[in-house]
């Protein structure tokens, strides 16, 4: 078994950056699903869209959910499954981090959601001279 990932972001953020990061990595290799949270959105209607991604998704190892900016409202509704078991919310959701995700999608959820977010961090530079 291995985890799933729900990605809830907002509008198409989450497709573009898994699109572009499968493309990179070369598969997809876990469960993966995608939220789209538009700006107008009944909120309680997409966290119950989310509360159903989460058990279709879990087989036993656990969900992944990234997010985007933290104290949005897809946020928010990550962080409201949090409160499950087997989910762990890494919010700051860029390209490093899902590319990570799916390096090392083998992994234990935690160990997955560790890596998670040290590819986000560790993908993100101040460019100068040394960049060109």
């Amino acid at each position: 078994m291995s985890i799933g990932l729900l990605i809830i972001t907002h509008d198409a953020v989450g497709r573009v950056i898994l699109e572009t990061a499968t493309k990179i990595v070369g598969i997809c290799p876990l469960a993966t699903e995608l939220l789209p949270v538009p700006m107008d959105c009944d909120c309680e209607q997409r966290y119950e869209r989310a509360l159903d991604l989460i058990q279709k998704l879990d087989s036993g190892s656990g969900v992944v959910v990234l997010t985007d900016m933290y104290g949005g409202t897809p946020s928010n509704i990550a962080n409201r499954l949090a409160k499950a078991a087997n989910v762990r919310v890494v919010s700051g959701i860029n390209l490093p981090m899902v590319v990570r995700v799916l390096n090392y999608a083998s992994l234990k959820i935690d160990a997955v959601a560790l890596k998670a977010q040290e590819g986000g961090r560790e993908g993100i530079f101040i460019c100068g001279e040394e960049c060109q």
